[in-house]
């Protein structure tokens, strides 16, 4: 069975994954023409819900979910929850559950992410991720209780589950083996600034700090420092949950993502890929990525769905600027585009402030850019990035000139 354009109601469509990236590719291919079935399959038991809330105000009890506002029968969508993806065998085109096997005439993959466990801590008593709604469940209490917490690592969510703590009245104590915040993430010009933030917070920041052992009711650094714990939160990144994809066939990259071409079609036929699990070649950036971001699991689907509708001959591609938001200590921070191969940084307002931006350059063409408490540059920079803009150095850096005022 090859791929075609083709919508009527004899092929069926299977979508694995029910996040953000599985519900948008359901209702895209609905919105772009698709008469055939549609099956959703999501491993939780849960209606599918939007993820990024769940660190904010679901956490702090403000709200009780965030299920998506979807009505997926009026959609003739076929949801089934509780139904875990265990395997695939792509000659037969067969999707393998815990359920049983679910043929398709189309696949797409849309199963996420998965977050990274550090080692030693699994089964110890009052450790937790976060990540699903069942996580947050059960790290209410421990927020309602005022305990003292240890969040292990200092990336963004770290930075938003230590926020969401210190409003409950939690102490909190954040832990990082790299010498900085959002190592991994941010050059250390620019994560330096933001490590002021945790004490002006009121949180403990402690860099280039290993843990060795999690004990109930305590974390022990590799100095013999013992942190008490009343819970600890462990976010130390997540990779793509593809293990179960293992002698499918499917072509991963180096760092376990699918590796999908760029019209997010996978090596397999019929078969595609789509939100945290899966890269794409950029041409605009000139290599892979990875973008584990809600914004790329709701642009993603739009492509998915124009090639499944209309064919690969006459799809979209998909070669995005990246985007993503993190509310943390304060501040609403921003970040468009990828600045890995830039070869110059543009500083726009005081970092010690309130309010500031960071502009990344490749042969003075922006590339990326950091808002912190100004969207607007952040709005105008994205469409620049798009546009590959070429700035003047001097009026990017002057912060009370509009930054589309700066293009050559």
């Amino acid at each position: 069975m090859s791929e075609q354009t083709n919508t009527s109601s004899d092929r069926r469509v299977v979508i694995v994954g029910a996040g953000m990236a599985g519900v948008q590719t359901a209702v895209a291919l609905r919105e772009q023409g698709w008469k055939g079935a549609i099956s959703l399959l999501g491993a939780e038991p849960h209606p599918p819900y939007d993820r990024p809330p769940l660190s904010k105000a679901v956490l702090l009890g403000k709200a009780e979910g965030s299920a998506f506002e979807v009505d997926f029968a009026s959609l003739g969508i076929d949801l089934e929850l509780g139904r875990e993806a265990t395997g695939l065998r792509a000659d037969d085109h067969v999707l393998e559950t815990a359920r049983g096997p679910v043929p398709y005439d189309v696949l797409v993959v849309a199963t996420g992410a998965e977050p990274i466990t550090l080692p030693g801590s699994e089964g110890v008593p009052g450790v937790h991720v976060l990540r699903t709604l069942d996580d947050v469940e059960g790290l209410r209490p421990v927020l309602a209780g005022q305990r003292d917490v240890v969040a292990v690592g200092a990336g963004w969510i770290g930075a938003e589950f230590a926020t969401a703590a210190l409003e409950a009245g939690c102490r909190v104590t954040v832990v990082e083996a790299a010498d900085r915040p959002l190592a991994d993430a941010m050059p250390p010009e620019v994560a330096g600034h933001m490590a002021e933030w945790y004490a002006h917070s009121g949180a403990r920041l402690l860099t280039g700090a290993r843990v060795t052992a999690v004990e109930e009711g305590a974390v022990v650094l590799d100095d013999g420092t013992r942190l008490p714990a009343g819970a600890v939160v462990v976010g130390i990144g997540a990779r793509p949950a593809t293990a179960w994809l293992a002698g499918s066939g499917i072509e991963l990259a180096e760092d376990r993502s699918i590796a999908a071409d760029d019209r997010l079609h996978t090596s397999l036929p019929d078969v595609y890929a789509v939100g945290d699990c899966a890269s794409f070649p950029s041409a605009r950036y000139g290599e892979r990525l990875l973008v584990h971001h809600w914004d790329n699991a709701l642009q993603g689907p739009r492509t998915v769905a124009g090639n499944i509708v209309h064919g690969p001959a006459e799809g979209p591609v998909y070669d995005p600027v990246p985007y993503f938001w993190s509310e943390q200590f304060g501040r609403f921070v921003q970040y468009a585009g990828h600045h890995a191969r830039a070869d110059e940084l543009v500083r726009r307002g005081d970092p010690a402030g309130a309010a500031w931006t960071v502009c990344w350059l490749r042969a003075g063409v922006l590339v990326a850019l950091l808002a912190v408490g100004r969207p607007r540059d952040l709005a105008q920079g994205r469409k620049l990035i798009e546009q590959g803009a070429v700035l003047d150095r001097s009026k990017a850096a002057d912060a009370s000139v509009p930054l589309k005022s700066a293009v050559l």
